[in-house]
């Protein structure tokens, strides 16, 4: 670890030690203990909402049914809360809100762009704040390398801790009642470019890290934190060092997967059946001058499947070889069970790809099942093979692929345009999935971009600084969708066009379907039709995923509103109404 990294860490400790929180309330009373047996069996906890994604599976749905398609449109604003972060640093203007609020008996855990962690006491139909956890982020050190905004996705409970990330690097560990930072450890290395907005997986006594950075020149990483010993268990590269397997699908002579890229900054999901964490990869760098890298690219643009206790790959899927659209894959797999027609159960692992398609890979070898389009349109590839889900274009004989050659940007049509866009059909956003329906959720961005290729060399490659080998322009109007598919079929199910991207995410309860727009909006929709049954305008653009659970009997749905991360600095032009969108930072409750 360089000089200042550990001039930071030390800083930081001090400065928590002397801070470490403020009480705003009474002291409340213990909470239970979280422990790995109730993390396995957290959807037997009906109130509360204890991981990230609800699940270890990544359904995000929740069987509460006090609010439901009959009377949410009674569904009113219970309580909201001012929170902190909103500032900007480096070369962000402001922080924003993305995170997933995580609830156990009454208490709500949120965070702010920075990472602060705010407690807060949801009982009684009212919010009052616990305490606050300022981690003391440097930043402009850390805003400087933030790609893409000021964002922290939330945090996981473990025990009587709190587990949370900082934009620099840190995994911190936080006591759930006290609000006393207990310790941290420097995981991510911002001297690489190296920053993480994910919130952890807890698995086992496990913190699992992702990273962010690709567009700096990283080589990725997926990590695991013992949180007894506070030590390393194990750290998988998700670009292979020479001589290990896929090391062999980079087959330049710049060295490039030493700055692949693959980097890991949604939160992954874990099946317990067979002790297998599944994670996506991000795009390889440079993003767009695939020529500067020609071979396939592993293990970026994949879903990996790793093995809990060593890290050890035992599968991967990659959607997009040498891909040249920054079409990462670095959502999430929700993990579901489906009736397949020879009467067995298909165990699938379902992603929304960036480059507009949808795909079930069965989670147990990694073998492609079904894919489809799930964006209206789609023009870099003609479609996917029947049999492997590659692209039809897709020739492993060429180091360097083409698809559809007509747009695809490259070193001799430096210029052309692509749909989906590079934000991808869909981004972070979480989807969701029915079990009962067997429908699953996407938000949807509708979009094309404009790119423009730079021939990358080796001489441009410095660290902290941007290694993109091009970039985007917005000429088009981009709008978005809510896409239902029928995980039985491999069909679309449903679309409900809206006038923007989403850019939120999805949850579920057995007849609704809960999103938000950046506009404003949260809407509760029928989980059959996608009719739209609810609406409230927050006045501030909704950008992070809502959550329900109850208290003392009653049902409550809850999201943070504040718009941050890439689009309002990078692709604003495609969506101007929302210019007019102003920098915030609240939680809403609602209830009927």
């Amino acid at each position: 670890m360089r000089n200042h990294v550990r001039s930071k860490l030390r800083a930081v400790l001090l400065a928590s030690a002397a801070f470490a929180c403020f009480q705003l309330a009474s002291p409340v009373r213990a909470a239970d203990e979280i422990t790995p047996e109730r993390l396995l069996n957290a959807d037997k906890e009906d109130g509360n909402w204890l991981h990230h994604h609800k699940n270890y599976s990544g359904t995000r749905f929740s069987a509460l049914k006090e609010i439901n398609k009959d009377n949410v449109k009674n569904l009113k604003v219970a309580w909201t809360m001012h929170l902190g972060g909103v500032e900007g640093g480096g070369i962000w203007s402001h922080g924003g809100l993305e995170g997933t609020p995580i609830v156990e008996n009454g208490m709500i855990y949120v965070t702010d762009g920075w990472g602060s962690v705010y407690k807060i006491d949801a009982r009684g139909g009212k919010g009052q704040l616990v305490w606050k956890m300022d981690p003391k982020t440097d930043h402009d050190w850390a805003g400087a390398i933030a790609c893409c905004g000021v964002d922290n996705r939330g945090v996981a409970l473990w025990g009587n801790l709190v587990i949370s990330h900082t934009l620099d690097g840190r995994l911190i560990a936080t006591n759930k009642e006290t609000g006393q930072v207990a310790w941290q450890r420097q995981v991510a290395d911002p001297d690489k470019g190296e920053v993480i907005t994910g919130a952890p997986l807890i698995v086992k006594n496990m913190a699992v890290s992702g990273v962010a950075g690709a567009e700096y020149g990283i080589r990725g990483w997926i990590a695991a934190t013992d949180l007894t010993s506070q030590k390393e268990v194990w750290r998988t590269h998700t670009i292979p060092a020479k001589g290990e397997p896929g090391s062999e699908t980079w087959k330049d002579s710049n060295d490039a997967a030493a700055a692949g890229g693959g980097s890991t900054w949604v939160t992954g999901t874990y099946d317990p059946a067979t002790d297998t964490i599944i994670w996506g990869v991000g795009n390889p760098g440079p993003d767009w001058d695939n020529a500067y890298r020609p071979g396939d690219n592993l293990y970026t643009d994949s879903s990996l499947a790793l093995d809990a206790n060593t890290g050890k790959i035992k599968w991967h899927y990659q959607h997009t070889p040498n891909d040249p659209y920054d079409y990462d894959s670095v959502a999430e797999n929700v993990l579901v069970d489906v009736p397949a027609p020879n009467g067995s159960t298909l165990k699938l692992a379902l992603e929304a790809d960036r480059n507009g398609f949808a795909y079930a890979i069965d989670r147990t070898n990694g073998k492609f099942i079904w894919g489809l389009p799930f964006v209206k349109k789609v023009t870099w590839t003609k479609g996917l093979d029947a049999e492997t889900g590659k692209p039809i274009e897709y020739d492993p004989k060429n180091p360097v692929q083409r698809y559809n050659a007509a747009v695809t940007p490259h070193r001799e049509n430096k210029v052309a345009d692509i749909c989906p866009g590079n934000m991808g059909g869909k981004n972070w956003p979480p989807t969701s999935y029915n079990p009962d329906l067997k429908l699953w959720y996407i938000p949807v961005i509708e979009s094309c971009n404009r790119i423009t290729v730079e021939e990358a060399t080796k001489d441009k490659l410095k660290a902290r600084e941007f290694w993109t080998g091009g970039g985007p322009s917005q000429p088009f109007k981009i709008t978005g969708s809510v896409t239902a598919i029928d995980v039985t079929t491999g069909k679309i199910a449903g679309k409900m066009e809206t006038p923007f991207p989403n850019l939120g995410g999805m949850l579920s309860t057995p007849d609704l379907v809960f999103t938000g727009q950046p506009s404003g909006e949260v809407m509760a929709l029928d989980a059959k039709t996608l009719q739209k049954l609810w609406e409230f305008n927050t006045g501030g653009g909704v950008n992070a995923p809502p959550v329900t659970f109850s208290v003392d009997g009653k049902q409550y749905v809850a999201i943070l509103v504040g718009l941050g991360g890439a689009w309002d600095k990078w692709f604003i032009e495609s969506t101007p109404e929302l210019k007019k969108i102003q920098p915030g930072s609240m939680l809403y409750v609602f209830a009927l």
